[in-house]
């Protein structure tokens, strides 16, 4: 709907691996908003990403500068929710870092066999279907797991409650 040409939608999706990022780009290009815009909000969107680094970044301390990069680019809102959920609770091994890569890949195949589909077969949804509830919908699904103490229920109820007064802005 955004006017993007099937290549390149498909090329944002394998270099950009972050949906939330790539759905306010198309809507930002469909907007013809200026480049510089783009980027920067793009970047913002993303400042999340620093967090789940710095929070898995203990984990990862002894790999190599190219594993590290390579699980960065891995490194989605589900990878981390999944990984992070496994390093805290059970896994203490060295090779903990591949259950982050297979995470990182199965997601990333996921996601752009999901594009193509979307790209080749998206016209053919209504907005009947109305499947604006997706993305709001796969955050509440990662945080609730998250949820086992009353600092996570608290941070989470800000959240939430920040999120409703902010709405209009």
């Amino acid at each position: 709907q955004a006017g993007l040409p099937p290549g390149m939608a498909q090329g944002m999706s394998a270099v950009v691996f972050a949906g939330s990022a790539q759905f306010m780009i198309t809507q930002l290009v469909a907007g013809g908003t200026p480049f510089v815009v783009i980027i920067l909000t793009g970047f913002v969107i993303n400042l999340r990403h620093a967090l789940y680094s710095a929070s898995i970044a203990p984990h990862l301390k002894p790999l190599s500068p190219l594993w590290k990069l390579l699980l960065g680019y891995l490194l989605t809102d589900e990878a981390y929710g999944m990984g992070i959920t496994r390093y805290d609770l059970t896994d203490r091994g060295p090779f903990k870092h591949w259950f982050l890569l297979g995470a990182g890949v199965i997601l990333w195949v996921g996601w752009q066999i999901s594009t193509a589909l979307g790209i080749f077969l998206g016209a053919q949804i209504t907005d009947i279907w109305s499947l604006d509830f997706a993305l709001p919908l796969t955050f509440i699904a990662l945080v609730v797991p998250m949820m086992k103490d009353r600092a996570g229920l608290l941070a989470a109820l800000a959240g939430g409650v920040v999120s409703i007064l902010a709405f209009g802005l």
